[in-house]
């Protein structure tokens, strides 16, 4: 057994991808998906920012979901190839901390987008006072600090308890990975992570979920058909984002380790830090008309300059 005092800059980050040439399809394909992410995201940002039609609550928040995304993939993709690319075994805390921060931070943040919806349609009149712009700061600002919060609550644990097992860790700095490499009980710290699970990423659900259900159920009494249609949309769209996102963390920190391998903890990992982020400017835009005619607008005052 290895000496209990070692501190975590002796982990050993193992990493995604094997040394072979099913690692390097596998990293090419990862590097394809990180730079469609990357553009799909700036490309968000930049469209609400200059398009003065999205200068809304709703596509403010959508900007904010963009900036996370691409702070997310940012985060770890690099790391990802310096791993590969230069045999960087070293994995960073400060990774992990920051992983950490922006899963909260956006699931808190998806939770406000439900909310900005469902008063919107619920109560029309009360918009403007409900999400106001200092409203929509508070929301956002209250997100990255909780999820800070989160993160340091977790991080400054990792970073004071033992570990005396193996000490690869198959993919990056996470709490679930970095638990089965302790060599003390964690089944106390096991049911603080539920607590955390619960309060950032099942209650924010549940508050999304009855938001949409009470949104779905004031659509049916709206008159206009294009009004309806565009509310199901957005339904549709919000729902299958924070699907896509919520799945694999509830099922990696929600499930016992025992249920889990580590095959599946790596192909999860890949799809919460990699594929969410590429796909959320991907969902919002093609399933979004105001977001289609900004780009049209865009592209016409593009050619327009060229011309």
């Amino acid at each position: 057994m290895e000496n209990s005092n070692q501190t975590s800059t002796d982990f050993i980050l193992l990493g995604l991808f094997p040394s072979s040439r099913v690692g390097l399809l596998l990293f090419i394909l990862i590097v394809l998906i990180f730079l469609m992410a990357l553009f799909g995201n700036l490309s968000m940002i930049l469209l609400i920012l200059l398009d003065t039609h999205l200068h809304t609550p709703m596509y403010f928040l959508l900007s904010q979901l963009s900036l996370m995304d691409l702070n997310y993939i940012s985060t770890i993709a690099p790391k990802m190839a310096s791993n590969f690319l230069l045999g960087n075994k070293s994995p960073s805390l400060g990774v992990g901390f920051f992983f950490l921060t922006l899963a909260g931070a956006e699931d808190l943040l998806l939770a406000s987008m439900a909310y900005d919806r469902y008063v919107a349609i619920c109560f029309p009149l009360h918009y403007p006072i409900h999400m106001s712009k200092r409203a929509c700061v508070l929301m956002i600002a209250g997100s990255w600090v909780m999820g800070s919060i989160n993160s340091c609550a977790h991080t400054a644990y990792a970073l004071h308890i033992p570990y005396c097992h193996s000490r690869a860790i198959d993919h990056f700095c996470d709490v679930p990975a970095m638990l089965i490499l302790a060599c003390i009980d964690t089944r106390v710290y096991e049911y603080t992570v539920f607590v955390s699970t619960t309060l950032f990423l099942m209650l924010p659900f549940i508050g999304i979920a009855y938001s949409y259900g009470r949104v779905l159920l004031a659509v049916h009494r709206m008159h206009s058909a294009e009004g309806r249609k565009k509310a199901y949309s957005t339904c549709s769209t919000h729902l299958t984002v924070v699907t896509f996102y919520s799945a694999p963390f509830a099922y990696t920190y929600l499930c016992p380790r025992s249920l889990r391998s580590p095959t599946e903890d790596k192909f999860l990992a890949v799809f919460y830090t990699i594929l969410t982020p590429m796909l959320n400017p991907i969902i919002y835009s093609l399933r979004n008309k105001e977001v289609m005619g900004a780009l049209r607008r865009m592209n016409h005052r593009i050619l327009s300059v060229k011309m």
